[in-house]
Protein backbone atom coordinates (compact mmCIF):
# COMPACT_ATOMS: atom_id res chain seq x y z
CA UNK A 1 0.00 0.00 0.00
CA UNK A 2 1.15 3.33 -1.02
CA UNK A 3 -0.20 6.76 0.77
CA UNK A 4 0.41 10.12 -0.50
CA UNK A 5 2.33 12.69 1.63
CA UNK A 6 -0.89 14.93 1.85
CA UNK A 7 -4.77 14.95 1.96
CA UNK A 8 -8.01 16.18 3.27
CA UNK A 9 -9.90 14.61 5.78
CA UNK A 10 -13.46 15.13 4.64
CA UNK A 11 -14.86 16.85 1.31
CA UNK A 12 -17.81 18.92 1.71
CA UNK A 13 -19.98 20.46 -1.31
CA UNK A 14 -23.30 22.60 -0.63
CA UNK A 15 -25.85 22.18 -3.09
CA UNK A 16 -29.40 24.39 -2.69
CA UNK A 17 -30.24 27.94 -2.33
CA UNK A 18 -26.42 28.21 -2.76
CA UNK A 19 -23.80 25.91 -4.09
CA UNK A 20 -20.42 25.71 -2.84
CA UNK A 21 -17.45 23.31 -3.88
CA UNK A 22 -14.52 22.49 -1.31
CA UNK A 23 -11.25 21.26 -3.25
CA UNK A 24 -9.03 18.80 -0.65
CA UNK A 25 -5.74 17.24 -1.65
CA UNK A 26 -6.94 13.71 -1.16
CA UNK A 27 -11.05 13.68 -1.18
CA UNK A 28 -12.51 15.80 -3.66
CA UNK A 29 -16.42 15.93 -3.86
CA UNK A 30 -17.75 18.88 -6.57
CA UNK A 31 -20.58 19.75 -8.65
CA UNK A 32 -23.41 18.79 -6.67
CA UNK A 33 -26.99 18.77 -7.75
CA UNK A 34 -30.70 17.40 -7.28
CA UNK A 35 -33.09 16.27 -8.80
CA UNK A 36 -35.62 18.10 -6.76
CA UNK A 37 -38.33 15.27 -8.32
CA UNK A 38 -36.74 11.98 -8.06
CA UNK A 39 -35.00 13.04 -4.53
CA UNK A 40 -31.61 11.78 -6.34
CA UNK A 41 -28.25 13.41 -5.32
CA UNK A 42 -25.66 13.37 -7.80
CA UNK A 43 -21.95 14.88 -7.53
CA UNK A 44 -18.13 13.68 -8.70
CA UNK A 45 -16.06 12.47 -5.99
CA UNK A 46 -12.30 11.66 -6.29
CA UNK A 47 -9.64 10.99 -4.70
CA UNK A 48 -5.72 9.41 -4.31
CA UNK A 49 -3.82 6.60 -3.74
CA UNK A 50 -6.66 4.04 -3.62
CA UNK A 51 -6.16 0.55 -3.51
CA UNK A 52 -7.86 -2.49 -3.15
CA UNK A 53 -5.98 -6.22 -2.96
CA UNK A 54 -6.37 -9.39 -2.65
CA UNK A 55 -2.91 -10.11 -1.08
CA UNK A 56 -2.09 -8.75 2.75
CA UNK A 57 -3.32 -6.56 3.78
CA UNK A 58 -6.44 -7.99 1.76
CA UNK A 59 -8.75 -5.28 2.02
CA UNK A 60 -9.54 -1.81 0.67
CA UNK A 61 -9.99 1.66 1.12
CA UNK A 62 -13.26 3.17 0.52
CA UNK A 63 -15.08 6.87 1.10
CA UNK A 64 -17.60 7.05 3.94
CA UNK A 65 -20.51 9.59 1.93
CA UNK A 66 -23.48 11.02 3.83
CA UNK A 67 -25.83 14.01 3.15
CA UNK A 68 -26.97 16.99 5.17
CA UNK A 69 -29.74 18.77 4.58
CA UNK A 70 -31.08 22.43 5.50
CA UNK A 71 -34.94 23.51 5.63
CA UNK A 72 -34.42 27.12 4.19
CA UNK A 73 -37.68 27.78 6.59
CA UNK A 74 -36.17 26.36 10.14
CA UNK A 75 -32.46 26.39 8.95
CA UNK A 76 -31.61 23.48 10.97
CA UNK A 77 -28.96 21.22 9.72
CA UNK A 78 -30.15 17.13 9.34
CA UNK A 79 -29.04 14.03 8.43
CA UNK A 80 -30.78 12.64 5.23
CA UNK A 81 -31.49 8.91 5.19
CA UNK A 82 -30.12 7.33 2.14
CA UNK A 83 -31.69 4.16 0.16
CA UNK A 84 -30.65 0.99 2.00
CA UNK A 85 -30.40 -0.56 -1.71
CA UNK A 86 -27.76 -1.15 -3.09
CA UNK A 87 -28.93 -0.80 -6.26
CA UNK A 88 -31.22 2.15 -6.09
CA UNK A 89 -27.14 4.66 -6.30
CA UNK A 90 -25.28 4.92 -9.57
CA UNK A 91 -21.51 5.72 -10.28
CA UNK A 92 -19.08 4.16 -12.95
CA UNK A 93 -17.78 0.55 -13.21
CA UNK A 94 -14.35 1.68 -11.57
CA UNK A 95 -16.26 2.26 -8.32
CA UNK A 96 -18.99 0.16 -6.27
CA UNK A 97 -21.56 1.73 -4.32
CA UNK A 98 -22.48 -0.53 -0.77
CA UNK A 99 -25.82 0.64 0.52
CA UNK A 100 -25.93 -0.03 4.44
CA UNK A 101 -29.08 -1.12 6.21
CA UNK A 102 -29.60 1.84 8.55
CA UNK A 103 -29.68 4.29 5.15
CA UNK A 104 -27.41 6.80 7.32
CA UNK A 105 -24.84 6.41 4.36
CA UNK A 106 -22.99 4.81 1.37
CA UNK A 107 -19.27 3.33 1.11
CA UNK A 108 -17.63 4.14 -2.31
CA UNK A 109 -15.03 2.15 -3.34
CA UNK A 110 -12.78 0.11 -6.09
CA UNK A 111 -14.79 -1.78 -8.00
CA UNK A 112 -12.10 -4.68 -8.73
CA UNK A 113 -8.23 -4.90 -7.33
CA UNK A 114 -5.95 -1.95 -8.14
CA UNK A 115 -4.34 1.01 -7.19
CA UNK A 116 -4.07 4.41 -8.19
CA UNK A 117 -5.32 7.49 -7.79
CA UNK A 118 -9.31 7.55 -8.14
CA UNK A 119 -10.29 10.36 -11.19
CA UNK A 120 -13.79 13.12 -11.23
CA UNK A 121 -16.55 10.19 -11.20
CA UNK A 122 -20.10 10.97 -11.27
CA UNK A 123 -22.04 9.36 -7.98
CA UNK A 124 -26.01 9.51 -7.73
CA UNK A 125 -27.49 8.66 -4.52
CA UNK A 126 -31.39 8.15 -4.03
CA UNK A 127 -32.16 9.92 -1.12
CA UNK A 128 -35.07 9.20 1.73
CA UNK A 129 -36.17 11.92 3.71
CA UNK A 130 -39.20 11.49 4.44
CA UNK A 131 -42.29 14.10 3.90
CA UNK A 132 -39.16 15.76 1.95
CA UNK A 133 -39.40 19.40 0.29
CA UNK A 134 -36.11 19.16 -1.61
CA UNK A 135 -36.87 22.63 -3.71
CA UNK A 136 -36.78 23.81 0.02
CA UNK A 137 -33.47 22.75 1.10
CA UNK A 138 -29.57 22.90 1.15
CA UNK A 139 -27.34 19.91 1.06
CA UNK A 140 -24.10 19.03 2.00
CA UNK A 141 -22.39 15.81 0.83
CA UNK A 142 -19.59 14.89 3.28
CA UNK A 143 -16.72 12.11 2.48
CA UNK A 144 -14.57 10.44 5.39
CA UNK A 145 -11.66 8.07 4.26
CA UNK A 146 -11.94 4.83 5.93
CA UNK A 147 -10.06 1.36 5.75
CA UNK A 148 -11.69 -2.11 5.27
CA UNK A 149 -10.77 -4.29 8.56
CA UNK A 150 -11.89 -7.35 6.59
CA UNK A 151 -12.93 -10.61 8.52
CA UNK A 152 -9.70 -12.92 9.08
CA UNK A 153 -9.75 -16.63 10.36
CA UNK A 154 -7.95 -14.96 13.75
CA UNK A 155 -6.80 -12.38 15.50
CA UNK A 156 -4.85 -11.69 18.94
CA UNK A 157 -5.27 -9.27 21.63
CA UNK A 158 -2.32 -8.46 24.40
CA UNK A 159 1.20 -8.86 24.06
CA UNK A 160 1.66 -10.14 27.54
CA UNK A 161 4.95 -7.05 27.90
CA UNK A 162 2.70 -3.58 28.01
CA UNK A 163 1.40 -1.99 30.78
CA UNK A 164 -1.74 -3.29 31.55
CA UNK A 165 -2.20 -5.59 28.41
CA UNK A 166 -4.60 -7.86 27.98
CA UNK A 167 -3.49 -11.75 28.64
CA UNK A 168 -2.05 -12.85 25.01
CA UNK A 169 -5.61 -14.64 23.21
CA UNK A 170 -6.61 -15.52 20.14
CA UNK A 171 -9.86 -14.49 19.01
CA UNK A 172 -11.78 -16.86 16.81
CA UNK A 173 -15.02 -15.56 16.61
CA UNK A 174 -17.72 -13.36 18.25
CA UNK A 175 -18.50 -15.37 21.03
CA UNK A 176 -17.90 -14.11 25.01
CA UNK A 177 -14.37 -14.03 26.31
CA UNK A 178 -14.43 -14.78 30.05
CA UNK A 179 -11.75 -12.49 32.22
CA UNK A 180 -10.18 -15.59 33.05
CA UNK A 181 -9.14 -15.23 29.65
CA UNK A 182 -8.02 -11.97 28.96
CA UNK A 183 -6.96 -10.95 32.31
CA UNK A 184 -9.67 -8.12 33.15
CA UNK A 185 -11.70 -7.52 36.21
CA UNK A 186 -14.47 -8.12 33.40
CA UNK A 187 -15.52 -10.92 30.50
CA UNK A 188 -16.12 -9.83 27.26
CA UNK A 189 -19.95 -10.69 26.10
CA UNK A 190 -20.80 -12.21 22.96
CA UNK A 191 -22.28 -8.66 21.91
CA UNK A 192 -18.97 -6.73 22.99
CA UNK A 193 -17.54 -5.70 19.61
CA UNK A 194 -14.43 -7.68 18.99
CA UNK A 195 -14.07 -6.73 15.22
CA UNK A 196 -14.07 -10.45 14.23
CA UNK A 197 -16.33 -9.66 11.52
CA UNK A 198 -15.48 -7.02 8.65
CA UNK A 199 -15.77 -3.54 9.68
CA UNK A 200 -14.43 -0.19 8.51
CA UNK A 201 -12.20 2.22 10.45
CA UNK A 202 -11.43 6.20 9.65
CA UNK A 203 -8.28 5.56 7.65
CA UNK A 204 -6.99 9.01 9.75
CA UNK A 205 -8.06 10.77 12.70
CA UNK A 206 -10.66 13.93 12.55
CA UNK A 207 -8.97 16.95 11.45
CA UNK A 208 -9.45 20.51 12.24
CA UNK A 209 -11.53 21.36 9.16
CA UNK A 210 -13.57 18.16 9.74
CA UNK A 211 -14.47 19.65 13.46
CA UNK A 212 -15.18 22.70 11.75
CA UNK A 213 -18.10 21.31 9.48
CA UNK A 214 -19.44 19.65 12.77
CA UNK A 215 -19.84 22.84 14.05
CA UNK A 216 -21.12 24.66 11.13
CA UNK A 217 -24.48 22.40 11.04
CA UNK A 218 -25.22 22.59 14.93
CA UNK A 219 -27.34 24.78 16.51
CA UNK A 220 -26.41 27.91 18.89
CA UNK A 221 -26.90 25.88 21.77
CA UNK A 222 -24.75 22.87 20.72
CA UNK A 223 -22.32 24.42 19.67
CA UNK A 224 -21.87 26.16 23.09
CA UNK A 225 -21.40 22.30 24.46
CA UNK A 226 -19.18 21.27 21.45
CA UNK A 227 -16.07 24.14 21.64
CA UNK A 228 -14.27 26.31 24.77
CA UNK A 229 -15.35 29.87 24.02
CA UNK A 230 -19.29 31.04 23.55
CA UNK A 231 -20.77 30.93 20.04
CA UNK A 232 -21.18 34.53 20.52
CA UNK A 233 -17.37 35.52 21.08
CA UNK A 234 -15.83 38.10 18.82
CA UNK A 235 -14.64 37.58 15.83
CA UNK A 236 -11.07 35.62 15.57
CA UNK A 237 -11.60 34.08 18.59
CA UNK A 238 -10.28 30.84 19.30
CA UNK A 239 -12.87 28.03 19.85
CA UNK A 240 -10.62 26.20 21.94
CA UNK A 241 -6.98 26.58 22.62
CA UNK A 242 -4.17 27.75 20.34
CA UNK A 243 -1.21 26.89 22.38
CA UNK A 244 -1.52 23.33 20.92
CA UNK A 245 -1.32 23.66 17.54
CA UNK A 246 -5.48 24.29 17.69
CA UNK A 247 -6.64 27.20 14.91
CA UNK A 248 -10.38 26.68 14.54
CA UNK A 249 -11.80 30.31 15.27
CA UNK A 250 -15.37 32.01 15.30
CA UNK A 251 -15.35 33.13 11.75
CA UNK A 252 -18.64 34.72 12.30
CA UNK A 253 -20.29 35.32 15.95
CA UNK A 254 -23.38 33.80 16.93
CA UNK A 255 -26.19 35.98 18.62
CA UNK A 256 -28.96 36.51 20.68
CA UNK A 257 -28.59 32.37 21.95
CA UNK A 258 -30.16 31.58 19.10
CA UNK A 259 -27.91 32.54 15.68
CA UNK A 260 -25.06 29.96 15.93
CA UNK A 261 -21.82 30.68 14.67
CA UNK A 262 -19.73 30.39 11.94
CA UNK A 263 -16.39 29.12 12.56
CA UNK A 264 -13.37 28.29 10.52
CA UNK A 265 -9.77 27.45 10.21
CA UNK A 266 -7.28 30.58 11.20
CA UNK A 267 -3.86 28.49 11.52
CA UNK A 268 -1.58 31.53 10.36
CA UNK A 269 -3.41 34.77 11.41
CA UNK A 270 -4.84 36.59 8.72
CA UNK A 271 -7.22 35.37 6.35
CA UNK A 272 -9.87 32.26 7.45
CA UNK A 273 -9.49 28.91 5.71
CA UNK A 274 -6.23 29.59 3.52
CA UNK A 275 -4.22 26.75 2.50
CA UNK A 276 -1.69 26.99 5.25
CA UNK A 277 -4.60 27.13 7.98
CA UNK A 278 -3.97 24.21 9.52
CA UNK A 279 -6.82 22.31 8.15
CA UNK A 280 -5.74 18.43 7.81
CA UNK A 281 -3.97 19.13 11.89
CA UNK A 282 -5.95 16.64 13.71
CA UNK A 283 -8.45 17.55 16.23
CA UNK A 284 -7.48 17.95 19.54
CA UNK A 285 -8.31 19.74 23.16
CA UNK A 286 -11.40 17.63 22.59
CA UNK A 287 -13.53 15.78 25.61
CA UNK A 288 -14.77 11.97 25.16
CA UNK A 289 -18.13 13.44 25.28
CA UNK A 290 -17.24 15.57 22.12
CA UNK A 291 -15.57 12.71 20.18
CA UNK A 292 -18.88 10.98 20.76
CA UNK A 293 -20.84 13.59 19.65
CA UNK A 294 -19.32 14.06 16.61
CA UNK A 295 -19.18 10.24 15.79
CA UNK A 296 -22.87 10.51 16.70
CA UNK A 297 -23.28 12.99 13.68
CA UNK A 298 -21.26 11.51 11.39
CA UNK A 299 -23.42 7.99 11.88
CA UNK A 300 -20.02 5.93 12.90
CA UNK A 301 -19.78 4.96 16.60
CA UNK A 302 -16.77 4.59 19.02
CA UNK A 303 -14.41 1.52 18.51
CA UNK A 304 -13.66 -1.18 21.29
CA UNK A 305 -10.36 -1.74 22.52
CA UNK A 306 -10.15 -5.48 20.73
CA UNK A 307 -10.67 -3.68 17.32
CA UNK A 308 -8.34 -1.25 17.97
CA UNK A 309 -5.60 -4.04 18.22
CA UNK A 310 -6.74 -5.76 15.40
CA UNK A 311 -6.84 -2.53 12.94
CA UNK A 312 -2.94 -2.12 14.24
CA UNK A 313 -1.72 -5.92 14.57
CA UNK A 314 -4.19 -7.72 11.68
CA UNK A 315 -3.95 -11.54 11.65
CA UNK A 316 -0.25 -11.15 12.72
CA UNK A 317 1.07 -12.51 15.78
CA UNK A 318 2.32 -10.18 18.24
CA UNK A 319 5.23 -8.81 19.01
CA UNK A 320 6.65 -7.85 22.66
CA UNK A 321 6.44 -3.88 23.03
CA UNK A 322 5.07 -3.59 19.11
CA UNK A 323 3.91 -0.55 17.75
CA UNK A 324 1.43 0.29 15.65
CA UNK A 325 3.48 -0.39 12.74
CA UNK A 326 3.89 -3.92 13.91
CA UNK A 327 7.77 -3.29 15.55
CA UNK A 328 9.82 -2.10 18.18
CA UNK A 329 11.33 1.06 15.91
CA UNK A 330 10.79 4.36 17.47
CA UNK A 331 11.93 7.65 16.64
CA UNK A 332 10.35 11.05 17.95
CA UNK A 333 9.56 13.73 15.78
CA UNK A 334 10.97 16.97 16.62
CA UNK A 335 9.32 20.22 15.96
CA UNK A 336 12.66 22.43 13.86
CA UNK A 337 12.20 19.01 11.80
CA UNK A 338 8.06 19.56 10.57
CA UNK A 339 7.75 21.41 6.87
CA UNK A 340 5.58 23.36 5.88
CA UNK A 341 3.70 24.02 9.24
CA UNK A 342 0.09 24.26 8.66
CA UNK A 343 0.03 23.36 4.80
CA UNK A 344 -1.80 20.65 3.34
CA UNK A 345 1.38 19.28 2.50
CA UNK A 346 2.90 19.45 6.15
CA UNK A 347 5.32 16.84 6.80
CA UNK A 348 8.60 15.66 7.58
CA UNK A 349 12.50 15.91 6.51
CA UNK A 350 13.41 12.77 7.95
CA UNK A 351 12.51 9.21 6.99
CA UNK A 352 12.88 6.92 9.34
CA UNK A 353 11.24 3.49 10.63
CA UNK A 354 8.64 4.08 13.59
CA UNK A 355 8.31 7.91 13.31
CA UNK A 356 5.73 9.07 15.90
CA UNK A 357 4.39 11.94 17.12
CA UNK A 358 4.80 11.46 21.13
CA UNK A 359 6.19 12.83 24.47
CA UNK A 360 9.65 12.89 24.68
CA UNK A 361 11.32 15.63 27.11
CA UNK A 362 13.32 12.79 28.56
CA UNK A 363 16.79 14.58 27.63
CA UNK A 364 16.45 17.72 29.49
CA UNK A 365 15.53 19.64 26.01
CA UNK A 366 11.62 20.48 24.75
CA UNK A 367 12.92 19.64 21.58
CA UNK A 368 9.44 17.28 20.44
CA UNK A 369 6.61 19.15 19.29
CA UNK A 370 4.19 19.37 21.82
CA UNK A 371 1.01 19.57 19.95
CA UNK A 372 -0.61 17.32 17.25
CA UNK A 373 0.74 17.04 13.30
CA UNK A 374 -1.04 16.96 10.26
CA UNK A 375 -3.06 13.62 9.79
CA UNK A 376 -0.89 10.76 7.53
CA UNK A 377 2.33 13.20 8.12
CA UNK A 378 4.54 10.70 8.04
CA UNK A 379 3.72 9.32 4.59
CA UNK A 380 5.15 9.86 1.37
CA UNK A 381 4.39 8.47 -2.29
CA UNK A 382 7.48 6.30 -2.13
CA UNK A 383 7.23 5.09 2.28
CA UNK A 384 5.87 1.49 3.02
CA UNK A 385 4.01 0.41 6.47
CA UNK A 386 7.48 1.10 8.61
CA UNK A 387 8.66 4.36 7.20
CA UNK A 388 4.82 5.43 6.92
CA UNK A 389 4.45 4.49 10.40
CA UNK A 390 0.86 2.71 9.36
CA UNK A 391 -1.16 -0.04 10.34
CA UNK A 392 -1.35 -3.10 9.32
CA UNK A 393 -4.39 -2.38 7.39
CA UNK A 394 -3.78 0.92 5.94
CA UNK A 395 -4.96 3.31 9.07
CA UNK A 396 -2.13 5.99 10.13
CA UNK A 397 -1.52 7.53 13.88
CA UNK A 398 -3.01 4.52 15.65
CA UNK A 399 0.21 5.16 17.82
CA UNK A 400 0.77 8.86 18.67
CA UNK A 401 -0.55 12.83 17.76
CA UNK A 402 -3.67 12.22 20.00
CA UNK A 403 -5.00 9.94 22.05
CA UNK A 404 -7.46 7.25 20.51
CA UNK A 405 -10.55 6.63 22.69
CA UNK A 406 -11.86 3.32 22.81
CA UNK A 407 -14.71 1.37 24.76
CA UNK A 408 -12.73 -0.85 27.19
CA UNK A 409 -14.10 -4.70 27.92
CA UNK A 410 -12.24 -4.65 31.84
CA UNK A 411 -15.29 -1.98 32.89
CA UNK A 412 -18.81 -2.36 34.02
CA UNK A 413 -19.81 0.87 31.45
CA UNK A 414 -17.75 -0.71 28.84
CA UNK A 415 -18.24 -4.17 28.89
CA UNK A 416 -22.48 -3.68 27.90
CA UNK A 417 -21.10 -1.75 24.73
CA UNK A 418 -22.50 -3.42 21.95
CA UNK A 419 -21.64 -1.56 19.50
CA UNK A 420 -24.72 0.57 17.99
CA UNK A 421 -23.86 3.01 15.40
CA UNK A 422 -24.62 6.52 15.43
CA UNK A 423 -27.38 7.77 13.60
CA UNK A 424 -26.79 11.09 12.76
CA UNK A 425 -28.61 13.39 15.00
CA UNK A 426 -27.56 14.76 18.37
CA UNK A 427 -29.80 15.11 21.64
CA UNK A 428 -32.23 18.29 21.69
CA UNK A 429 -32.81 17.73 25.16
CA UNK A 430 -32.08 21.13 27.36
CA UNK A 431 -29.53 19.63 29.81
CA UNK A 432 -27.62 17.43 27.30
CA UNK A 433 -27.99 19.58 23.88
CA UNK A 434 -25.62 18.78 21.48
CA UNK A 435 -24.73 15.25 22.76
CA UNK A 436 -24.60 11.89 21.57
CA UNK A 437 -27.74 10.44 22.43
CA UNK A 438 -26.85 6.61 22.00
CA UNK A 439 -28.19 5.30 25.36
CA UNK A 440 -25.62 2.40 25.34
CA UNK A 441 -22.20 4.38 24.08
CA UNK A 442 -20.53 4.36 27.78
CA UNK A 443 -19.53 7.68 29.43
CA UNK A 444 -15.40 7.86 29.86
CA UNK A 445 -15.63 5.18 32.39
CA UNK A 446 -16.33 2.34 30.32
CA UNK A 447 -13.27 4.17 27.94
CA UNK A 448 -9.26 4.00 28.02
CA UNK A 449 -7.15 6.01 25.50
CA UNK A 450 -5.17 3.64 23.57
CA UNK A 451 -2.13 4.19 21.09
CA UNK A 452 -0.58 7.07 22.93
CA UNK A 453 -0.34 10.86 21.83
CA UNK A 454 1.88 13.93 21.48
CA UNK A 455 1.01 15.32 25.61
CA UNK A 456 3.19 15.15 28.12
CA UNK A 457 2.38 16.07 31.76
CA UNK A 458 5.53 17.43 32.90
CA UNK A 459 9.61 17.83 32.00
CA UNK A 460 11.84 14.85 31.92
CA UNK A 461 8.85 12.30 30.66
CA UNK A 462 8.86 10.03 28.00
CA UNK A 463 5.37 8.66 27.25
CA UNK A 464 6.36 6.15 24.90
CA UNK A 465 5.09 3.24 26.30
CA UNK A 466 1.36 4.53 25.85
CA UNK A 467 1.92 4.03 22.45
CA UNK A 468 2.11 0.28 22.41
CA UNK A 469 -0.26 -1.62 20.63
CA UNK A 470 -1.79 -3.44 23.75
CA UNK A 471 -0.91 -0.44 26.26
CA UNK A 472 -4.15 -0.49 28.43
CA UNK A 473 -2.51 1.91 31.21
CA UNK A 474 -4.15 5.00 30.47
CA UNK A 475 -8.04 6.19 31.40
CA UNK A 476 -10.16 8.60 29.46
CA UNK A 477 -10.53 12.27 31.70
CA UNK A 478 -14.22 13.43 32.00
CA UNK A 479 -12.95 16.71 30.89
CA UNK A 480 -11.62 18.01 27.82
CA UNK A 481 -7.59 16.91 27.42
CA UNK A 482 -4.98 19.05 24.79
CA UNK A 483 -4.31 15.28 23.89
CA UNK A 484 -7.61 13.88 22.76
CA UNK A 485 -8.67 14.01 19.58
CA UNK A 486 -11.12 11.54 17.66
CA UNK A 487 -11.41 8.46 15.42
CA UNK A 488 -14.91 6.02 14.52
CA UNK A 489 -15.72 3.40 13.05
CA UNK A 490 -18.40 1.27 11.44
Amino acid sequence: MITKNYFKKIAIAVMGLFAISTQANNVQITGTSVDTATGKITFNIKWDNSWKTTIAPANFDAVWVFVKYQDCADKLWKHADLSASSGDHTTATLLKIDAVTDGKGVFVHRNANGGGNIGSTSVTLKMNIAAANYENYNFKVMGIEMVNVPQVSSFFIGDGGAASAFTKYEITGNGSISSAAIGTGNSAPSAFPKGYSSFYSMKYEVSQEQYVEFLNTLTYGQQARRSIASPDAAMATYAFDNSVRNGIKIKVPGSNAAVPAVYGCDFTEGDFDDLNDGQNIAMDYLSYADATAYLDWAALRPMSEIEYEKICRGPLAPVLKEYAWGTIDLNVITAVNVLSGGQANEGYNTVANGTANYGDNSQYSNLNIGAPVKVGFTATNASGRLSASAAYYGAMEMSGNVGEFAVAAKTSGGSTYTGVLGDGELSTNAATDGDSNQLNWPDNTGVLVRGGHFFTPGYYENNSVRLMISDRGETALATRSPAYGARGVR
